[in-house]
């Protein structure tokens, strides 16, 4: 799937990974490959990226994800 992690200042991630991990309103949880629809608010936290060959981490506060078509779009509040 393609993801994209994007601030209001600039766009800190983007290329195809196998999982992200996110922190949600209600708590963490994991979006894969050809994923249903979903809009979630998220909280502060870990962004867990996995490409497969290695796993990243980014620190948000607070944002928006979208999850469409095998599209993943993460809009940050800010990348801690």
């Amino acid at each position: 799937m393609h993801l994209e992690i994007i601030t209001p200042d600039k766009k800190v991630f983007a290329g195809e990974a196998n999982a992200v991990t996110l922190p949600g309103t209600e708590g963490q949880f994991q979006v894969l490959n050809r994923h249903a629809p979903l809009v979630s608010t998220l909280g502060k936290g870990d962004v867990v990226v996995d490409t497969g060959a290695a796993k990243q981490s980014f620190v948000i506060d607070g944002g928006v994800v979208e999850v469409l078509n095998n599209k993943v779009l993460v809009l940050a509040e800010a990348v801690l």
